[in-house]
């Protein structure tokens, strides 16, 4: 198959995205002249990027390209997708190097834990500089919201709904693309201002206010403040936290039911019930093990426990006390909600609520047919923020291979842990469940001072759990078959 060099515009486009990105920390010079110092280190890699980009849109529109028919949307999407973000994780780091403030490993592992939404940190915050922390928010801001959404806001191309699948958005509010990333925009943006003033009311300086709350609705972690959202010992601050990272783990399509009023619909869909239920279940189990593992009282070992949960299921990873002193068995509530993660087509990471509703759908429904004498045919059906949808075989069988690919990246990651870490089985667990989920709780194995091996593995689970497994996987497969037909034809 032949195309021109305008079909492959999406990768120009991106790159001058992400250097227009590095550039928007240098807004807040001006109300903070103290940061005129790092003006170059945020300028030089964004005005690189965007000369990588003109030149590479030059060269495209020169030359025709010939490539091999794909084989699917997956591979269409795939490889644009996991350019792009390769690209903004080394253009991320940037910034940390030329401005001395992490070294280039520590730089890009920031990097990625920031564009990943992950939130697992090797930076001192109590010392940084302003620009750099928000630098920080906003990568993950932007990552959470993933890049295509931004792109398909101002241009429309026919490449952009494979990316957009790609990079993990099953759903469409509009009927078009661009009218879809236009209202996820407005809705991100409309909660970053509630949330900003709720914060600032609250207590909150107003800089802390707009870093935590674009953290808290991309479901990241990342904190100005060296004891996190603990750090302000105010209720309602951590009420509004848990609010916003509610949000930030719900899908686009279900909030746009919330914004639209048509409750009744909200409260069919099958992962917000899910949610419900483990909030429920999880939060009573955690405060119970607190009361009784130290002597905290009742109503605050519940407020941490559901802050706890909260941060945990939604994979933002905020903290209002060390995890590290919560007994094993709250902790392994933690590790376990971290593996499931919240709803699909959020910003949260995690395997998500969808497929493990679905599994015990199926799982309940095999069990009851042992009960049944009679050989019945069983119709599954659950709820999106669409309607009803049905369980069909294929979904059962993408579910459960995805889930099977994630426990054993899940296994594999914490093994290598504890050769690399020199660390406990449970320890190693629960720092790559935190990685693999996008997190960003730690129980201390990510800091500056850990192995090179420590910070590899970890960026591997980052990146795996952001993208999911399946794109991740495709996408190099097809990079390496390019790779191969292009030297069989030099």
């Amino acid at each position: 198959m032949r195309r021109d060099g305008t079909e492959d515009s999406n990768y120009w486009k991106l790159i001058l995205l992400i250097g227009l990105l590095l550039a928007f920390p240098l807004a807040i010079v001006p109300f903070y002249p103290e940061n005129r110092p790092y003006i170059p280190a945020f300028l030089i890699p964004s005005l690189l990027s965007i000369a990588i980009a003109l030149a590479a849109n030059l060269h495209a529109s020169r030359k025709k390209i010939t490539v091999t028919q794909w084989q699917s949307p997956l591979e269409k999407g795939g490889l644009p997708v996991m350019f792009t973000w390769c690209f903004a994780f080394f253009a991320g780091a940037m910034p940390f190097v030329i401005g001395n403030q992490l070294n280039f490993a520590l730089a890009i592992f920031e990097s990625i834990s920031g564009w990943t939404t992950t939130g697992l940190t090797v930076m001192d915050v109590s010392v940084a500089p302003r620009i750099f922390l928000f630098h920080r928010a906003f990568m993950q801001f932007c990552g959470g919201l993933g890049f295509i959404i931004m792109i398909a806001m101002i241009v429309r191309n026919k490449q952009n709904m494979n990316i957009y699948s790609a990079e993990g958005h099953p759903d469409r509010l509009m009927p078009s693309l661009k009218k879809t990333s236009q209202t996820i925009f407005l809705l991100y943006s409309g909660f970053l201002t509630i949330g900003s003033m709720l914060y600032h009311i609250s207590g909150m300086p107003i800089f802390d206010a707009i870093c935590h709350t674009m953290s808290a609705i991309s479901t990241a972690g990342f904190t100005t403040q060296a004891s996190s959202i603990g750090q302000y010992d105010n209720i309602m601050i951590e009420s509004i936290t848990i609010v916003l990272m509610l949000v930030g783990a719900t899908s686009f399509a279900t909030l746009w039911l919330f914004v639209r009023g048509r409750f009744k619909e909200l409260s069919k869909v099958s992962e917000m019930r899910l949610m419900l239920a483990m909030l429920l279940i999880f939060v009573p189990l955690a405060a119970f093990s607190l009361a009784s593992h130290s002597d905290m009282s009742l109503g605050k070992s519940l407020m941490n426990s559901l802050f706890g949960i909260v941060t945990t299921f939604t994979t933002t990873g905020y903290s209002t006390m060390n995890y590290a002193l919560w007994p094993p068995f709250a902790l392994g509530l933690l590790m376990l909600l971290m593996i499931l993660g919240g709803c699909a087509g959020s910003t949260a990471g995690g395997i998500k609520l969808l497929r493990a509703y679905l599994l015990i759908r199926v799982c309940k429904d095999g069990i009851s047919s042992r009960f049944s004498p009679a050989q019945r045919v069983t119709v599954l059906s659950y709820y999106r923020a669409q309607g009803k949808m049905q369980i069909d075989q294929n979904l059962i069988k993408d579910s459960t291979g995805f889930v099977f690919c994630y426990l054993a990246v899940f296994i594999a990651g914490a093994l290598l842990l504890t050769l690399t870490a020199t660390c406990s089985l449970f320890d190693a667990m629960f720092e790559f469940a935190s990685a693999l989920g996008t997190v960003g709780i730690s129980n201390g194995l990510t800091s500056a001072d850990a192995s090179i091996g420590t910070l590899i593995v970890l960026i591997v689970g980052m990146v795996l759990g952001r993208l999911e497994i399946y794109i991740v996987f495709i996408s190099t497969a097809t990079g390496i078959k390019m790779l191969k037909q292009s030297l069989s034809k030099s």
